[in-house]
C-alpha cells in the first residue's frame, strides 16, 4: 500500500513515516523545506519532496496529515486524508505488545526513557516517540525487529482527541491537565478523551499517583532526588513499567542511572554554557513554563531572562491570567509574536494581550519584542556574566539555536557606557540601549518615531539640520516660515515631514515638494515615489526644496490651529494612517478602542487614533496598545491599518 505524509518533517510524523516503512508500506512525504529529518528519512528509504504540491502525492491510496497544516492546503483536497494521530493509533492498536504514553505534560521525555530503558534491559524494542536524544532518533529498533515478543512504545498524542483512538496493551498516563482549547471546549471534554483511551487499553499507569514508595527494596535510587519533581515522576513511571514487565529491581536501577542523565531535546537543553548560559525548552503551557523557570532559577547566579514566544492565539487566549504567576522567579520576561501554527488570531489571544495581562500584575522586567530576533538580541547585549537566558516556546523560537551560537562564538561588543538619551528624538522611549555597531537610525525632533525598550545594535542620532533647513521644528513655526499654514501645529522636523510625507486637512507636504536632496544628489519629486503618508526615499533627507508661497502667513496658520483638537501631552496625533475612502479613528472608535489602556499607555478619550502617555509609561506599553487596537478593527470591522508612526509595524 502506498501512503503520502504532508508536514513529514515534524517530529512526530517523521516518527510514523519510519515505523509505516518497517510495515511494508511504499511511503513518500514532503514538507516546505528540507531538513536534518527529512534527510534521515532519505537514508531509510523514505522518498521527501520538498514544498507542497498535489503532484508530490502522485496515486496514493491515502495521504496523512499532521495537525499543523491547515486543512485547505491543496494538497489534502479530493483524496482520502487521515490526521497522523489516527494513523499511529491503527499501528498501535494492532501491535501484538504495545506501550502507549499519554498526558499533557512530560509525555516525550517519559516515552523516550521507557524505550531506552527496555532497550538497556535487552528488549526488542521498537519506538515512535516526539523527540530525538542525542543519538536516539525520533523512532527506530533495538534488539530484532522481528522477533514475536517485540514491544511498541510510542508517545500518544490527545491534541486533536486521535488519543481516544488507541487500544494499548499499556497506557501510560503522565498527568491530565486542560490544554489544547482549539480543540477541546472545556476540561470535561479534554479529560473524556483520556477516560476513553483508559478505557481501551488493558493495563493503566497513573505516573501522577506514583512516589519513591512504589519502589520496591533491593536497589539505589537515590539518582531520582537529583532530578526535578517533575522529571522524578518521568523517571518513575518509566521504572515502574519496567518493573512490571518482570524485570529485576537492581537491574532497572543500574540502567536507568545514566539515561536520566539526558533528557530529549528542548527540554531544558543548555543551548550555551558559559558565563552567560543559554537554556531552551519546548515549555509553552503555564504549568510547563514555571518548572522551567523554576530550573533555570536555580541554575542562575545572576539575572534570570525569560525570552517566551506564546503558542497559538487560542491558548494564549484561555491561559491567559494563568501565565504571569508562571514568570515568577524571572528578573525579566520578553513577550514575543505568538506561534500562530496556521490557526487564524482570536481576539484576546495575541502576544499583546498578554503583555497587558502580565503588566497588569505586575511581571518583573516586563518588555514586548516585534520578534523573537530582537528579543534575543537584547538578552545577548544585556547579559552580564552568571545570568541564564531561557528560551521557552514550542514554535519557531527553536530557529534561534544557531544565532545564539554565532553571537556567544563572537562574543559580546563593548558595553555602552548608559542609554543614549533620545526623548527629544522620538515619540517615546524608555530603557534600552543603543550599542552601536549596526544600522545607524536617523532621528529628528522625531513626533512619529517609535523606539524599542528593548537594546539594539542600531545607533540613534539626531539629522542634522538648520532653523532654515530640513531640520525645522513644528509647533506652528514651521508651517508659518514655509508659507503652509494648514502644517501649523503638527510637531517634528521638515525633513521628516518630507520622508514620510505628513500633511494634515486633506493636504499633503508632498504638494509643495519641488525637489529633495538625499545621499548627496537631489531627486525630483516623482523620483521621490511619494504615497499617502510615505515616500521612496532611503536614508536622510539632507535638504528640501519647496514652491514658492508668500511666507509667513500666520492668521490663516492660526486658523487651523484652532480647528486642530489639542492633543493631551506625552502623544504624537495620529496612530494609523486612513486606509483608502475611510478613517482610522472611525473605525478604531466602532471597534471600541476609546478607553482602552495598558501600563501607563491609553487611547485618548478625544480621538480613537491617537495613544498618549501618562507617568511610569514604557515604550512597550505602547507597542502592545497599538497592536491591540490594531487588532480589534481587523477582527472586529475586517480592515487592516497601518502605522503612521515608524516603529510600530510587527
Amino acid at each position: 500500500m502506498k501512503v503520502h505524509l504532508a508536514g513529514v518533517g515534524g517530529v512526530g510524523m517523521a516518527g510514523l513515516a519510519w515505523l509505516l516503512k518497517q510495515r511494508g508500506f511504499e511511503v513518500t512525504g514532503c514538507d516546505l523545506h528540507h531538513s536534518a529529518r527529512t534527510r534521515w528519512l532519505e537514508s531509510q528509504g523514505v522518498r521527501v519532496f520538498e514544498g507542497h504540491d498535489p503532484r508530490h502525492a502522485g496515486d496514493v491510496e491515502e495521504i496523512i496529515a499532521t495537525p499543523a497544516l491547515p486543512r485547505d492546503l491543496p494538497e489534502l483536497q479530493g483524496r482520502k486524508v487521515v490526521m497522523r494521530g489516527e494513523a499511529l493509533a491503527r499501528l498501535v492498536s494492532s501491535a501484538r505488545d504495545s506501550i502507549a504514553v499519554c498526558g499533557t505534560h512530560g509525555k516525550t521525555t517519559t516515552s523516550t526513557w521507557i524505550a531506552r530503558l527496555l532497550a538497556a534491559l535487552g528488549e526488542n524494542v521498537e519506538w515512535v516517540v516526539g523527540g530525538e536524544t542525542g543519538s536516539f532518533p525520533c523512532a527506530g529498533f533495538s534488539g530484532n525487529p522481528a522477533a514475536q515478543d517485540l514491544v511498541l512504545v510510542v508517545e500518544a498524542d490527545e491534541s486533536d482527541g486521535t488519543l481516544a483512538l488507541y487500544r494499548a496493551s499499556m497506557l501510560v498516563v503522565t498527568n491530565c491537565e486542560f490544554d489544547h482549547p482549539e480543540h477541546f471546549s472545556d476540561f470535561a471534554e479534554y479529560k473524556m478523551c483520556f477516560d476513553t483511551a483508559r478505557r481501551n487499553a488493558r493495563e493503566t499507569l497513573e505516573a501522577a499517583a506514583l512516589s519513591p514508595a512504589d519502589l520496591p527494596g533491593g536497589a539505589d535510587f537515590g539518582f531520582l532526588g537529583s532530578l526535578a519533581p517533575h522529571n522524578a515522576k518521568n523517571a518513575l513511571a518509566a521504572m515502574i513499567v519496567a518493573l512490571r514487565r518482570g524485570h529485576a529491581v537492581r537491574a532497572v536501577a543500574d540502567a536507568m542511572r545514566p539515561i536520566v542523565a539526558c533528557l530529549p531535546d528542548r527540554r531544558f537543553q543548555t543551548l550555551w554554557s558559559g558565563p552567560h548560559t543559554v537554556v531552551t525548552d519546548y515549555a509553552h503551557h503555564p504549568t510547563e513554563i514555571a518548572c522551567a523557570v523554576s530550573m533555570a532559577r536555580a541554575a542562575c547566579k545572576g539575572r534570570l531572562r525569560v525570552v517566551f514566544q506564546p503558542h497559538r492565539h487560542s491558548r494564549t487566549k484561555a491561559f491567559l491570567k494563568s501565565f504571569p504567576d508562571a514568570f515568577a522567579g524571572s528578573d525579566e520576561t520578553i513577550v514575543c509574536p505568538v506561534y500562530a501554527a496556521f490557526a487564524e488570531p482570536v481576539e484576546g489571544g495575541s502576544s499583546a494581550d498578554l503583555y497587558a495581562e502580565c503588566r497588569r500584575r505586575g511581571v518583573k522586567g516586563l518588555k514586548l519584542a516585534r520578534s523573537c530576533v530582537e528579543a534575543w538580541r537584547h538578552a545577548f547585549l544585556e547579559a552580564e556574566d552568571g545570568d541564564v537566558t531561557l528560551l521557552l516556546g514550542a514554535g519557531d523560537i527553536i530557529a534561534l539555536a544557531p544565532v545564539v551560537a554565532r553571537d556567544m562564538a563572537a562574543g559580546r561588543p563593548p558595553r555602552a557606557a548608559a542609554p543614549r538619551e533620545l526623548a527629544s528624538l522620538s515619540f517615546f522611549r524608555t530603557g534600552g540601549r543603543s550599542f552601536g555597531g549596526g544600522a545607524k537610525m536617523f532621528a529628528g525632533a522625531g513626533s512619529n518615531l517609535w523606539i524599542s525598550d528593548l537594546s539594539t545594535d542600531a545607533e540613534y542620532v539626531r539629522a542634522p539640520g538648520s532653523p532654515r533647513g530640513p531640520d525645522v521644528f513644528g509647533g506652528g513655526v514651521a508651517g508659518a516660515l514655509l508659507g503652509i499654514p494648514w502644517m501649523a501645529g503638527v510637531p517634528g522636523t521638515v525633513g521628516g515631514w518630507v520622508k514620510m510625507n505628513a500633511g494634515a486637512f486633506g493636504h499633503s507636504i508632498s504638494e509643495l515638494v519641488v525637489r529633495v536632496k538625499t545621499g548627496g544628489r537631489w531627486k525630483s519629486r516623482e523620483e521621490c515615489g511619494f504615497g499617502y503618508r510615505s515616500s521612496g526615499i532611503d536614508g536622510l533627507v539632507e535638504e528640501v526644496e519647496f514652491l514658492p508661497r508668500a511666507g509667513g502667513d500666520a492668521a490663516a496658520a492660526a486658523e487651523y490651529l484652532a480647528r486642530r483638537p489639542r492633543f493631551p501631552a506625552r502623544c504624537c496625533g495620529s496612530v494609523f494612517k486612513n486606509p483608502p475612502g475611510a478613517s482610522a479613528g472611525a473605525l478604531l472608535e466602532a471597534a471600541g478602542a476609546k478607553g482602552l489602556s495598558v501600563g501607563g499607555a491609553y487611547v485618548w478619550e478625544g480621538h480613537a487614533n491617537v495613544i498618549a502617555a501618562r507617568e511610569g509609561a514604557t515604550s512597550s506599553d505602547i507597542l502592545a496598545l497599538s497592536q491591540i487596537v490594531r487588532d480589534r478593527v481587523a477582527l472586529r470591522l475586517g480592515m487592516e491599518l497601518e502605522p503612521e508612526i515608524a516603529g510600530l509595524a510587527p
